[in-house]
């Protein structure tokens, strides 16, 4: 573990969060209300739910304001970091509940979702820019996928999406290209 815990599921959240919109089959995994629900499940988001069409326009207005991060360099994404925590009226506290030992929780427990994803993200973002390991943000390396990653690998070496399963195409088509390529050997009897 490169970051705490929280940080660390918070990156790989906001990740999650962009790829919703950048899917290779064109599909918006966050288009109802429904996928936003089971987005909350999937990253364990407690607190203020209300369910409404105006709750979702709210949370796909904050994953563009995520998104951009991935665009900016380090300097730049402080600005916008800071931005993020101001309009999310983040107020950070440690909390523990579940399964879940002590971790941040960037809002009050009544905030709206948009908000919190907001404020997680940027507070998950600001431990990258005060680390001086910004460059753990990326783009998958597939050259028909504009997903978003974010690298906690050791070695730094992490290429492609999780959303797409762009590692095992490109794999598979360097194989196929190999084979291809190789050439083939006299099946004769001598």
């Amino acid at each position: 573990m490169l970051f705490a815990h929280d940080t660390e599921a918070n990156l790989r959240a906001a990740a999650d969060l962009v790829n919703t919109e950048r899917r290779r089959d064109g599909t918006d995994a966050l288009a109802s209300v429904a996928d936003l629900a089971a987005f909350r499940a999937r990253w364990g988001y407690t607190g203020r739910h209300d369910g409404d069409a105006a709750e979702l326009a709210a949370v796909r207005d904050a994953r563009t304001r995520v998104a951009a991060l991935w665009a900016l360099d380090r300097d730049a994404a402080a600005g916008a970091v800071n931005a993020m925590l101001q309009d999310a009226e983040a107020v950070p506290s440690l909390v523990r509940h579940d399964a879940m030992d002590w971790h941040l929780h960037a809002t009050a427990p009544d905030a709206p979702p948009a908000a919190v994803v907001l404020a997680e993200s940027a507070l998950a973002a600001a431990d990258l820019v005060r680390a001086d390991e910004w460059d753990r943000l990326g783009t998958c390396a597939a050259d028909d996928c504009d997903a978003v990653l974010v690298d906690l690998s050791r070695n730094r070496s992490r290429r492609f999406c999780d959303v797409n399963g762009c590692a095992n195409r490109v794999h598979v088509a360097a194989y196929r290209a190999r084979r291809g390529a190789a050439p083939t050997r006299d099946r004769g009897d001598g």
